[in-house]
């Protein structure tokens, strides 16, 4: 079950992050998978926005989508992504 609370933190570790290079990867189902960065443009009550690096098009998620991991977000640190769910939960690991 997903509790408000977490989702509340989700949004705003995501919020703190905005005009920074993220990594996204999720299922395309059927064994296919996307790994795209971008750059985080905007956040919303109910959805965050990413310019793809590649096609320069917005694509839309919702902070649930994070949450539940139908799509992993990673912030551009050190060189490196790390998961935007560290601060909640510091084993994942991207």
């Amino acid at each position: 079950m997903i509790e408000k609370s977490n989702l509340s933190e989700v949004r705003k570790n995501i919020e703190e992050c905005v005009g920074q290079k993220v990594l996204l990867r999720g299922s395309l189902g059927r064994n296919k998978s996307f790994e795209k960065e971008g750059t985080l443009l905007n956040t919303y009550p109910n959805i965050f926005v990413v310019k793809m690096d590649d096609t320069q098009r917005n694509v839309t998620y919702t902070y649930t989508d994070v949450l539940t991991k139908t799509v992993e977000l990673g912030i551009n640190a050190n060189g490196g992504y790390d998961s935007i769910l560290n601060t909640m939960n510091p084993e994942v690991k991207m």
